[in-house]
């Protein structure tokens, strides 16, 4: 978990390192209940709901760069910074995806595939790739992005840099991809107390449960969650509509969190018929259906 405070003094492009697997498989998680302000634990459910993106046989390295581009991949090769920043202005408000790498770099190799196959299902995410040995002009690229290791990949909106990582695993690719391209989401996204009191007043009959994903930018267990949150949204989409909020989006999003008293996250709220029902303070993929089933009537045994 990631405390609020911690979060709000760092900038916009940070790069956040990766955490490791011991530490993130000893994590405690906290249940809160909202009305009783009671606290107690769970044991971890474990249950893999999402798996790696699986990359088919003879898919292509970042290595090749004279090698013509298969007819689904959807990578654009960047050659240049004018090239780049021409990319960036025609994406417009998509998110982009930038990959700094290197022709003799293992991992380059490694990861490359991934995001192919990730450029083949995102439709509304842009993906560029940089070969920092390349040319004069990639070279230029990659020093006035400060790019120091690869691979790096940089996230961009609206010509805007909102996040970058480096080394990092497939998954957490993945992971990425999919919290910062929200286009494609079926969960429900806010951007502020308005859109919050809409949503509510939307489903305040009808019995159906809302779970109310609030998370920072760049906090890791947001990021590492959300896959599951977007595959619970599609699954449980005719009992349970999910909706999410980053905190630091604007003043109207962190107003919203100090007035819920969400001091960790991600938090996740439960309301129904109008009224916070509970809530569940952790990334744990197994504890988060427990606790979505729990609200949501069904009998869950721990």
């Amino acid at each position: 978990m990631a405390t609020v405070a911690n979060f709000l003094a760092k900038p916009i492009a940070t790069v956040v390192p990766r955490p490791s697997s011991a530490v993130a498989s000893t994590s405690s998680f906290v249940f809160f209940n909202y009305k009783t302000n009671s606290l107690f634990r769970r044991e971890n459910l474990p249950k893999r709901l999402f798996s790696a993106v699986k990359v088919k046989a003879g898919a292509a390295s970042p290595g090749k760069v004279g090698t013509p581009p298969a007819k689904d991949e959807k990578v654009q090769k960047i050659h240049s910074g004018e090239e780049f920043d021409e990319a960036l202005k025609n994406a417009k408000s998509k998110l982009v995806v930038a990959e700094f790498a290197t022709s003799k770099s293992d991992q380059s190799n490694k990861i490359y595939p991934f995001m192919v196959e990730l450029s083949r299902t995102c439709n509304d995410v842009v993906f560029l790739l940089v070969m920092g040995d390349e040319s004069d002009k990639t070279r230029e690229l990659c020093r006035r992005e400060k790019i120091e290791k690869v691979p790096h990949f940089s996230f961009y909106k609206s010509m805007e840099k909102i996040h970058e990582e480096e080394g990092i695993e497939p998954d957490q690719l993945m992971g990425d991809v999919l919290y910062y391209g929200d286009n494609h989401s079926a969960v429900v996204q806010l951007h502020g107390r308005a859109d919050v009191e809409k949503l509510i007043d939307e489903n305040r009959t009808g019995g159906k449960l809302i779970v109310l994903d609030v998370g920072l930018k760049h906090c890791g267990p947001c990021v590492k969650v959300y896959p599951t949150v977007l595959k619970l949204s599609r699954s449980m989409s005719e009992t349970v509509v999910f909706a999410r909020m980053n905190g630091d989006e604007n003043d109207s999003c962190m107003e919203f969190l100090k007035d819920m008293n969400v001091i960790e996250v991600p938090t996740f709220l439960f309301i129904r018929d109008g009224d916070i029902c509970g809530r569940y303070v952790g990334s744990g993929k197994g504890e988060l259906i427990g606790e979505i089933l729990r609200y949501s009537g069904v009998r869950v045994t721990y």
